[in-house]
């Protein structure tokens, strides 16, 4: 049993159309490009089209007149017959045809109206250059609302406030800027204006060329996630390059660049990393910048590459275009002077580079044909009479080292060197090595022939040494990030899942009772229900309890203030360790509600808390949530204790967590090469640590009435984890439930986790899909018969492309917001979990519909699994509240065809050409 699904365009999907889809997705798509009519348009209408020079729309009408643009242009104005010679109509409802794009110059005040008029004239495409929506404040906002209730769902525009768009490859100029860029494969896109034509004269003098480019203003409609899913879908477009100030719709943005940043670098640089910066941006914008080291944890989660200047946005997306990504850090430097080598050792070492130790063969091989004097070492100095064939050689041997990740070749000019034969030397090596190649030609005229030489065969140059290895720092740190997308994770070891019901039942009591503030006792309990380990405590509200508490514990004991006010307790002397007798707990209980009388009043003290005295023998790390402005719930780790804020060593990540991206999170710390063993201690289970990360997130994911949530200490030792304090903070009754926070990245969606039974009686489980499914679907594939295989795909396909992991990397790994995946999993004969049944919900990008598909194994097809994965992907598809789904099948698919048919599918006549049949039902 099997079946696919349509193209958005509506048409069948032949043998042929599948082989040139994309490979590494279940269900083989091509996207609706919603957005061609505003980049490539037949037609368009210029709404304040004017012949006062200087001003916009004059400017605007003259761009698309003077450029290779060769579509029909209707000038609109109300008060002139003709502009610039061509006719002019009073408005788009007068226009003779219906036009692809309307560009927008008129004031804020009449562009409600015009979106009307082009509404109802069917326009499908429109760019709002005017300026003054919110960004001048509340009329201004206003004015956007009634925009939006115009247009959505009927029209798409970019803007307000922008300078335009322009499609270099196809001509058309729709910006006020005074020239059109040069045509090329970078996508520019910028929400600054002025910016753009900053960028636009620099492309002119470098000779940089543009797919698209692109001002997007303050994003009222066309967002980033809608960019970055239109050119990742472009075929002309090969990097996508972003001037950022604020993100907007963060979910839209995150899901849209994973997506695409597996295919395409996504080249970022966001201005506002400082306060005075971000709040330049947020008056500029009239948006909410958000919090800087939440954006970089962001950027790394996706695979987008965050860059610092203007220059280094243009720099890699020229050397990601020419050169592979390197595996690791380690960079090897080959130059024929020592000053250029140090330079740049302590600009690779400062970006957090490391400098590759070269191995015993390599250091033989190069001693063989090095003279004496080199440096016996990284950098690799071979002096400055070094000629080509030195060069050659030397770059040859290092790049075998598999110590090394990275070369960089410098060239100084001295009286024996010829920059020009050096530059033709290393022609053979551009692409062949398998690592990335840089070179640094310094010098002026003298060395521009050698520089062509280099950018011709693919070998980026700088002008300096420190600026190619700001690159190649870059490379790796992209080159990482992505790895984290695609790292299969591990399965949870042992887990038998957390109690969600007594975590709620926590929650829901602790609200009843018009508390935010969880007591430490409360905490604990709530983490215990995620299987995270904290220390014994039990709740004494007298001394004599106190101490009956700490004589069945056994001492020494911990004493700690219970409050239902006070969180920080440590701050009003409400904790007290190491205690040892029964004398030592009463006189310590009374001692706490002494200080905290004193200090905060005696309505504040409920009792005390006893805890076993712990011996911290490991490290005190932290863990906590809090929440973001743009990205919801945000996750902290790191260096704990009562000086956290002192060390300030910590690192953010969006949850939800897997093992591999809690252990990317932890890297990113200085306390993690503590954690692996250092000076002889012995390491942390770090497995089971980035176990509890994970547990961790899903807590903070599954209970969004949390707040905030930090555990300091949590106790790392070579033994055990253990959580010894904890605070939790909850939403008060300002909060309703429909404006509780979302995350960023969608979590796994447990509430479509269920039992079932088969036709056979047999039970299995039938839930989501998950990134550490991926070798249970390579057995999945495994065992599918060669029939089954071309009902789903239409065609033969091998099990090695099947199983590619870069190909499952997408089905486990998905995004909920765009696809939904319910697997079937029963336990074999050895009590194993094994897949025997998959469905796949797709959305369409740019509509409200979606494709479904489903594959069965042979041995299961008959027991009802592909029935009752439709079923459920229907009502997952309600629940979306999309209004079509799509599904395709073979005509000899009987079984498939039945299943639609009695399910309401509306069913097309078998195509004559590729006998497809198209199953529609409308919901």
């Amino acid at each position: 049993m099997g079946s696919t699904s349509k193209t958005a365009t509506g048409k069948s999907l032949t043998g042929k159309s599948l082989r040139q889809g994309d490979p590494v997705h279940d269900v083989l798509r091509s996207e609706t490009l919603a957005l061609d009519p505003i980049f490539k348009p037949t037609s368009v209408a210029v709404v304040g089209a004017s012949e006062r020079a200087g001003s916009v729309g004059r400017n605007v009408l003259w761009n698309l007149l003077s450029s290779p643009f060769g579509g029909t242009i209707y000038p609109v104005n109300l008060k002139r017959p003709n502009i610039l010679g061509i006719k002019t109509y009073p408005s788009i409802r007068e226009l003779p045809e219906i036009p692809d794009l309307v560009v927008v110059c008129s004031p804020a005040e009449t562009v409600p109206q015009v979106m009307r008029d082009a509404v109802e004239k069917g326009v499908p495409g429109g760019i709002v250059i005017s300026a003054g929506f919110k960004e001048t404040g509340a009329r201004g906002a206003q004015l956007e609302r009634e925009i939006m209730n115009v247009i959505r769902g009927k029209m798409r525009i970019i803007g307000p406030n922008c300078l335009g768009v322009m499609n270099p490859i196809q001509g058309m100029n729709a910006t006020f800027a005074s020239t059109i860029a040069r045509p090329g494969n970078v996508a520019f896109i910028s929400q600054s204006g002025a910016l753009c034509t900053a960028v636009l004269d620099w492309s002119l003098k470098e000779n940089v060329g543009f797919s698209s480019f692109v001002s997007i203003g303050s994003m009222l409609d066309v967002n980033w996630g809608d960019l970055i899913d239109y050119f990742g879908n472009d075929p002309r477009t090969q990097s996508i390059v972003i001037y950022m100030e604020s993100i907007g719709d963060a979910r839209a943005f995150l899901s849209a660049a994973r997506e695409v940043s597996l295919s395409k670098p996504i080249i970022v640089i966001k201005a506002g990393r400082t306060a005075a910066a971000a709040k330049a941006a947020a008056s500029h914008t009239g948006a909410l910048t958000g919090s800087d080291d939440v954006l970089e944890a962001a950027f790394r989660r996706v695979g987008v590459l965050r860059v610092n200047s203007t220059a280094d946005i243009f720099y890699m997306s020229e050397v990601l275009a020419k050169q592979p990504r390197p595996k690791g850090n380690r960079l090897c430097i080959v130059t024929n002077a020592g000053g250029p080598g140090v330079l740049a050792t302590d600009a690779l070492i400062n970006g957090g580079g490391e400098l590759a130790d070269l191995s015993p063969e390599t250091m033989s091989e190069l001693n063989k044909i090095l003279p004496d004097a080199w440096s016996h070492n990284n950098p690799v100095d071979i002096l400055g009479d070094a000629e080509p064939a030195r060069y050659a050689k030397s770059l040859e041997i290092a790049a075998k080292d598999p110590n090394i990740d990275g070369m960089l070749v410098i060239m100084t000019p001295q009286g024996m060197t010829n920059p020009t034969m050096i530059a033709e030397s290393l022609r053979p090596y551009a692409n062949t090595l398998g690592k990335p190649v840089l070179a640094s030609w310094m010098g002026g005229s003298s060395v521009s022939a050698g520089e062509d030489i280099l950018n011709q065969v693919g070998i980026p140059s700088f002008a300096f040494p420190d600026t190619a290895v700001r690159a190649f720092n870059y490379m790796w740190q992209y080159s990482y990030n992505l790895r984290g997308i695609y790292e299969t994770p591990a399965l949870p070891v042992g887990d038998s899942g957390p109690d969600r019901g007594r975590a709620r039942k926590i929650i829901d009591s602790v609200r009843r009772e018009g508390r935010t503030i969880l007591t430490e006792f409360e905490s604990k309990k709530l983490l215990e229900a995620y299987g995270i380990p904290t220390t014994p405590t039990e709740v004494a509200l007298t001394a004599d309890e106190a101490v009956k508490i700490a004589t069945t514990m056994g001492y020494p004991v911990v004493l700690k203030l219970y409050s239902m006010t006070i969180t920080h307790k440590t701050d009003v002397g409400g904790v007290a360790l190491n205690i040892r007798n029964e004398d030592g707990v009463r006189s310590t209980f009374a001692e706490i509600q002494k200080n905290l009388t004193e200090k905060k009043g005696a309505e504040h003290f409920q009792g005390v808390t006893v805890q076993p005295m712990i011996k911290l023998d490991g490290y005190e790390l932290i863990l906590g949530a809090s929440l973001d402005a743009q990205f919801g719930p945000v996750l902290l780790f790191g260096t704990g204790g009562q000086l956290v804020e002192v060390f300030k060593d910590r690192a953010l990540a969006l949850p939800p967590l897997n093992t591999t991206l809690a252990r990317r999170m932890m890297e990113q710390t200085k306390i993690y090469h503590a954690l692996k063993g250092v000076r002889g201690r012995a390491p942390v289970n770090i497995v089971e640590l980035e176990q509890l990360l994970v547990r961790f997130s899903d807590l903070v994911t599954e209970n969004p009435w949390i707040k905030e949530l930090d555990i300091n200490p949590l106790l790392a030792s070579e033994k055990h984890l253990l959580a010894l304090d904890a605070r939790v903070v909850v939403h008060g009754s300002e909060m309703d439930e429909a404006h509780l926070p979302k995350t960023a990245v969608r979590p796994y969606p447990v509430q479509y986790e269920s039992r079932w039974k088969m036709k056979d009686g047999e039970e299995v489980t039938i839930r989501p899909i998950r990134p550490e499914d991926e070798p249970l679907i390579v057995e999945f594939h495994k065992k599918l018969s060669e029939r089954s295989v071309y009902l789903r795909y239409f065609q033969p396909m091998k099990l090695s492309t099947r199983t590619s992991h870069e190909r499952l990397t997408r089905i486990c790994f998905i995004d909920y917001d765009r696809e939904m995946a319910l697997v079937v999993e029963r336990k074999n004969a050895e009590g194993a979990p094994e897949i025997v049944a998959v469905g796949r919900l797709s959305k369409l990008h740019g509509e409200n519909e979606a494709e479904l598909a489903a594959l069965v194994r042979d041995e299961f097809q008959g027991k009802g699994l592909g029935t009752e994965l439709y079923q459920r992907m229907l009502s997952i598809a309600r629940d979306e509240r999309l209004s079509k789904v799509h599904s395709n099948m073979l005509g000899e698919n009987k079984e498939m065809r039945s299943l639609c048919t009695k399910l309401g599918f509306k069913m097309s006549i078998p195509d004559l050409e590729d006998n497809l049949v198209e199953a529609t039902l409308a919901l």
